[in-house]
């Protein structure tokens, strides 16, 4: 075993996030679509040899999910004598295919050094494409790819890649922004090489061992400060995609420096809302490093300590044929009921409930020459109110990071307009400390397309916490009297859309405290 000095360790650790920073760049620089140019709907990471996470950029937390099963899947299916330098494995399913829902198309590329493979570099970006599908099942939620070679030895498979855009509506922004996946992981690869080449493959490799039993101590260490027991909390899910509530509920253990996670939740449901095992990996892992220690490293070491649990067959453990489409819904419920369990077992350092939702609009339609458009939007909300300040308002919270589509943006490449972008005043819970305000979007339909939404917290809360208020939950309004907003749903030119957020909760007793501040607020004079 090569002996490494903790300075030389810290450098190559730096190193490996500096070259998963610059490809998640590289990626966003070079792509075509606005959901990841613009709204950066993306992530990437360094893989070991043998399947191990090294790094993860700071992108979106739920990616992780589909990062942490696809080279599993990929050894299980090809002999690591039978890859060869310049392959490029493509995947997407949610059971076979290392993916957590079918839009995030991964690419991973084997990392070859003196002949061996010493890393691999791995990428997902969600193609905004597969739109007017329903979810039943997965087979309604667009082709399923398992890991299968897009490049061998560096030469396209274009019959994989043509069998692949023939079933996306928008094949044009799939193809660029499959080029713009490639030269980012051509990126990492070529990085770690050059760290290879500085440092030797051997002390490279060595780097990242003792960089993930430094994430397992910080862990363990953090988790060993909680006194021991068995910590309980319940929330409410609830979607407009079904139309009741279901309650879910973790139970977490903590016996010395390890943690057990124990879910209970209902069955799997007939709708895109169903989580596959390492998506709910991904939402635990993230907040339980959240909870203990924010400057925990994200490698798979951080995961050593802990245990997760949940039905089989159930909303959050579901089986093949499930629909996982919207999948990012549920994950937001189990980082509350995480976060919620944890505020009784580290008092005074958790936040209360953030907007606890992906609010997430689909519009998609034909321009006047024919071509199809998709367009994604997920909308932000408030963030709960923290120990010592309040919420932030107007952003993604935990399982989700995109930003917005600038205004620009959607109309410069879609038939709709923006007449109003603003924070919903009032929305974030009252406290000592305020949960952040919730954000309200108003489009208006300047051609008949469709809409799918999918929204969470209509019939629920987001919670306070020591004596904070809860705050208002989300809220849709089509100008038609609609209630049911399930589906697939035909909008006519000159609708009106309005989606509003919800806020965040509140933290401590209220006082006599000030209103949630200025409104900053985009109205465009609908007279015009």
């Amino acid at each position: 075993m090569t002996n490494l000095d903790p300075i030389t360790i810290e450098v190559i650790g730096s190193a490996m996030t500096s070259i998963v920073e610059e490809m998640g760049e590289a990626l966003v620089r070079s792509s075509y679509s606005t959901n990841i140019k613009e709204r950066r709907d993306c992530s990437t990471a360094l893989f070991d040899h043998r399947g191990n996470m090294l790094c993860q950029a700071e992108h979106i937390p739920m990616h992780l999910g589909s990062f942490i099963g696809i080279i599993a899947h990929i050894l299980d299916r090809h002999a690591v004598n039978d890859i060869r330098p310049g392959d490029v494995f493509i995947g997407n399913d949610a059971y076979v295919g290392g993916a957590t829902h079918l839009p995030d198309i991964v690419l991973a590329e084997p990392i070859y050094f003196d002949d061996q493979i010493v890393a691999w570099s791995i990428n997902t970006a969600h193609h905004s494409d597969f739109a007017d599908r329903g979810h039943s099942h997965i087979y309604q939620e667009g082709i399923r790819i398992p890991p299968v070679r897009l490049y061998r030895a560096g030469e396209l498979q274009t019959d994989v890649q043509d069998i692949f855009l023939l079933n996306c509506q928008v094949p044009r922004e799939r193809l660029s922004d499959l080029r713009a996946q490639m030269s980012a992981n051509r990126l990492g690869v070529q990085r770690v090489q050059g760290l290879c080449e500085k440092y030797g493959s051997e002390r490279v490799l060595a780097a990242g061992d003792a960089l993930q039993d430094y994430a397992e101590r910080k862990m363990r260490a953090g988790i060993a400060a909680i006194p021991d027991g068995v910590y309980r909390f319940s929330d409410t899910f609830d979607s407009n995609q079904f139309t009741q509530a279901m309650e879910l509920s973790v139970a977490i253990t903590i016996s010395g420096d390890s943690m057990a996670l124990d879910f209970t939740a209902p069955p799997q449901v007939r709708a895109g809302l169903n989580m596959v095992y390492t998506a709910l990996l991904a939402s635990c892992y993230y907040a339980v490093k959240s909870a203990i220690d924010p400057t925990i490293l994200p490698n798979a070491g951080l995961a050593r300590p802990l245990s997760v649990t949940a039905p089989v067959g159930s909303i959050l453990n579901c089986q093949h044929p499930a629909a996982v489409d919207g999948r990012i819904a549920p994950s937001q419920r189990v980082a509350d009921l995480i976060l919620g369990a944890m505020a009784e077992a580290r008092p005074g350092q958790i936040a209360a409930a953030g907007n606890g939702c992906c609010t997430g609009a689909t519009f998609s339609g034909t321009h006047e020459n024919g071509d199809i458009w998709v367009y994604l939007e997920t909308i932000g909300g408030g963030g709960g109110a923290r120990p010592t300040a309040d919420g932030l308002s107007g952003i993604q919270v935990h399982m989700t990071n995109t930003s917005n589509l600038p205004v620009e943006g959607l109309e410069r490449e879609y038939p709709l307009t923006l007449l109003r972008y603003e924070l919903v005043d009032g929305s974030g819970g009252d406290g000592e400390f305020r949960g952040g305000m919730g954000l309200r979007r108003v489009y208006r339909v300047e051609r008949a397309c469709q809409l799918s939404i999918d929204t969470s917290r209509l019939l629920s809360a987001p919670w306070g916490l020591e004596g904070g208020g809860s705050a208002m939950g989300s809220k849709l309004d089509f100008g038609d009297g609609r209630t049911d907003f399930r589906g697939i749903i035909d909008l006519v030119e000159g609708q009106i859309i309005e989606i509003s957020t919800p806020g965040g909760g509140g933290y401590g007793t209220p006082s006599d405290c000030d209103p949630n501040g200025v409104v900053r607020t985009f109205n465009r004079d609908t007279s015009a």
